[in-house]
């Protein structure tokens, strides 16, 4: 069956500037990280970017080592888009990014240039595209010059497998020299994609600061805690939980759900009740609060996780009493 999305998707979804950039980014963006891997299913991972689509949210956020097993992300959405998402390739920003370990051998991981522009063709060849929308480097590189890596993603946008490039995971102090580097060669760095959530705020402590004065917009990854801010934890860990699957790949560990953390998530949760709001929706919201952040990069792992996240944007200020409470009780 041919699939027809919502003909009111732009009217459900809040779009943001992303940084000085020309490009608008949907508030809410899909994530691909879980539940897209060879192991998973493909059905389900299909009505989940439809119930995505169908709602606004127009940008799917990759990896090359996205899984598992690695690549695997990439082969779904590859297959997904072709059936479904090939006549609508104008309205998507698909993303991808290099830097984590992805094959053996020395040119396999990091930030090289031999690296970066071969991960790119092969995700591009994994998804069946041209070109993505956004390209990262996905991490800092200790070794490689960052001349070198800037000059790779200013290469690659050169030659059109990228339209816009951007960095992950890089402190204030390498956000800004990646900043320089870019713009001396005429390519900007658009898009900063670091962790923050209410318990992950070091971004606080001078990235947000680099992002504003120097024009780069903000998208969070990891928003609810790998699923800790939400009601899955409230009465310690469920069978099917991410934290009981030990997948790897970066999926959260049983030692962050510590008696302490539960005790905040149920004070936080009782705070979310009292503004009519999920603690998804509530935790969502706090980081989307801060005008420097474009974007926040959910997960799901079925549709209707999609639809509840959607709710966040009915409600998205705090008021002074609120903050503080949160900051007290995350203190």
């Amino acid at each position: 069956m041919t699939y027809i999305p919502d003909s009111n998707r732009y009217q459900k979804m809040q779009y943001r500037r992303c940084g000085n950039s020309g490009l608008l980014l949907p508030a809410l963006s899909l994530g691909l990280w879980h539940n897209f891997g060879g192991i998973d299913n493909v059905d389900n991972a299909r009505e989940i970017l439809h119930t995505a689509f169908n709602n606004g949210i127009t940008h799917f956020d990759l990896a090359n080592n996205y899984g598992p097993p690695p690549g695997s992300a990439e082969i779904t959405f590859g297959e997904i888009f072709k059936q479904d998402f090939k006549n609508y390739r104008d309205e998507l920003l698909i993303s991808t990014k290099a830097g984590w370990p992805m094959w053996d051998g020395p040119y396999g991981d990091f930030g090289s240039k031999k690296h970066l522009v071969a991960s790119l063709d092969q995700s591009l060849k994994r998804m069946g595209l041209d070109y993505v929308d956004i390209f990262y480097h996905h991490r800092p590189d200790p070794n490689t010059p960052m001349e070198e890596t800037m000059a790779a993603l200013d290469l690659i946008v050169r030659q059109g497998k990228a339209l816009y490039v951007g960095v992950s995971s890089y402190s204030p102090a390498e956000t800004e020299k990646a900043y320089a580097i870019l713009k001396n060669l005429g390519t900007p760095c658009v898009i900063h994609q670091p962790k923050y959530s209410m318990f992950e705020r070091s971004v606080e402590d001078g990235l947000l600061d680099v992002l504003e004065v120097n024009g780069i917009g903000g998208i969070a990854f990891s928003p609810l805690a790998q699923g800790l801010l939400t009601n899955k934890y409230l009465n310690g860990i469920p069978e099917n939980s991410r934290a009981n699957a030990n997948r790897g790949n970066g999926a959260m560990e049983k030692d962050a759900i510590t008696e302490e953390n539960i005790a905040k998530v149920r004070r936080l949760n009782k705070m979310a009740e009292e503004r009519g709001q999920s603690l998804a929706q509530m935790a969502l919201a706090w980081v989307l609060k801060d005008k420097r952040i474009s974007s926040v990069i959910i997960g799901a792992s079925k549709p209707e996780q999609v639809m509840d996240s959607l709710g966040c944007l009915q409600n998205t200020s705090f008021s002074e009493y609120e903050l503080q409470t949160i900051d007290q009780i995350l203190a």
